[in-house]
């Protein structure tokens, strides 16, 4: 029987995805250690979640206003430890929960994501997954020494070719190479480590590369792209998809469409799951999750919602008054998420929305509360979204932490596996078998 992926989207840092997230009275605020990400991942490796994933950038939002004071002030956002290094600290308190996390294709070189993510995964134990992403903002163009962003379009080019590295590099080792035979003194076969001599437009790279195959292969490959150009991106080479659907009939719809865009790109339809973002807030009753949910609206500021609109967009919304509808020279000239800008326009239906407009369409404005009530009226809505294939699972966006997760894991995880939805045992422990994905065939490459 299908059975639901589920994912817990974490932030290495002071807040969840939700920026008012640290004010909220249960949230811990030891997020600078290590037993603050290790409860998390013993949470979520309890509900038998496939992944808890670190989304991640390279600067704090300080694009509004050219000025970083408001997200200290507010703490939007502002801590971003390594994500790697915190997975590791999660991945020795667990072992079947799969890691995940984010690492740029526009500032890393790929022969140092290739070894970094591989060595993750041998040291998981074959749990490891890369999200691919690309750059968006000034900020993390300044921080990693460029004098501007690459375009949009362009940004993809390059991810496209880097992705193409870093699978060579993963598949330079075929899985019997190494021999470690003491008594003849062969350490290996030297004909089964290949290399790669990789010459592209934007990038190239020699090898031969140096961490051999972990049991699942490699890691798996995450993907986010909402632009035209970015669902491309993830039909060519994500196994694992994070949408945001907004609801069921809308879902289905854009589901069909990425998974014919699968198909055109010769790939299975079925070897690539997508989730969607969800923001479950659950209680033992319907009531008591009504009032944990009001609670909950009061804690985001405007400035929250300008600042990140500001990271998201590299539109600096400190030169516009509220009310002040965008140009068409400055919507063109968006070159952040483009996907987030399309959408406010198809949300409020103005071609030039205005600063207060973008923070309504954008959702940035409140909390989603869409998804409220006890484990059987939550149970409810993820079965329906599951069982009408608007989604293959869904990535969980906590209100605070633990205790979301904790809250998630104890009310509706027994109700969806009581259902027959979902695991009540990982299948494995490697993360590709707890998704249903199949181990990639290194050699085929080198046949």
């Amino acid at each position: 029987m299908r059975q639901m992926a589920m994912v817990g989207f974490m932030q290495a840092q002071n807040c969840t995805n939700l920026a008012s997230s640290w004010r909220h009275p249960e949230s811990r605020t030891d997020f600078l250690t290590a037993d603050y990400y290790q409860e998390i991942a013993r949470v979520l490796e309890h509900g038998k979640f496939d992944l808890g994933f670190f989304d991640d950038r390279l600067s704090m939002p300080d694009r509004y206003g050219s000025d970083h004071h408001h997200t200290i002030e507010h703490g939007i956002r502002c801590v971003k430890l390594d994500p790697v290094v915190t997975l590791t600290m999660m991945a020795a308190v667990t072992s079947r929960l799969g890691l995940g996390s984010t690492a740029s294709t526009t500032y890393y070189e790929p022969f140092h994501v290739a070894r970094m993510m591989q060595t993750l995964d041998l040291m998981s134990g074959g749990r490891a997954a890369w999200n691919i992403v690309t750059s968006l903002n000034d900020g993390e163009a300044a921080n990693m020494g460029h004098a501007e962003m690459m375009a949009h379009d362009a940004r993809y080019d390059r991810a496209d070719e880097f992705v193409e590295v870093v699978k060579g590099h993963w598949d330079a080792w075929e899985d019997d190479a190494l021999i470690v035979d003491k008594s003849s003194g062969r350490f290996g076969d030297g004909n089964k480590v290949h290399r790669l001599d990789y010459k592209g437009k934007y990038l190239s790279s020699r090898g031969p590369f140096t961490v051999p195959r972990s049991p699942q292969g490699h890691p798996v490959l995450i993907q986010a792209g909402s632009s035209g150009r970015g669902k491309k991106f993830s039909a060519r080479w994500a196994e694992l998809v994070f949408v945001a659907y907004h609801d069921v009939a809308g879902g289905k719809k854009d589901y069909a469409e990425f998974k014919a865009m699968v198909a055109a790109e010769g790939r299975d339809p079925e070897s690539v799951k997508a989730a969607t973002i969800a923001y479950p807030i659950t209680a033992a009753t319907q009531m008591e999750a009504e009032d944990k949910a009001a609670a909950l609206l009061k804690l985001p500021l405007e400035i929250d919602a300008l600042s990140l609109l500001s990271e998201a967009l590299n539109f600096d919304f400190a030169s516009k008054g509220m009310d002040e509808p965008f140009s068409d020279d400055e919507m063109a000239g968006i070159q952040g998420l483009q996907a987030m800008r399309d959408n406010v326009v198809k949300r409020t239906g103005k071609k030039n929305p205005t600063v207060r407009d973008f923070i309504v369409g954008s959702g940035r404005g409140k909390p989603r509360v869409d998804m409220v009530g006890g484990p059987k009226q939550l149970a409810d809505k993820f079965e329906e979204w599951f069982v009408e294939r608007a989604c293959d699972g869904f990535v969980i966006s906590a209100t605070h932490v633990p205790g979301a997760y904790r809250e998630f894991v104890d009310l509706v995880v027994p109700e969806l596996q009581a259902r027959g939805l979902y695991r009540k045992e990982y299948a494995g422990p490697t993360l590709r078998e707890n998704l249903g994905l199949a181990k990639p065939d290194g050699s085929a490459r080198w046949r």
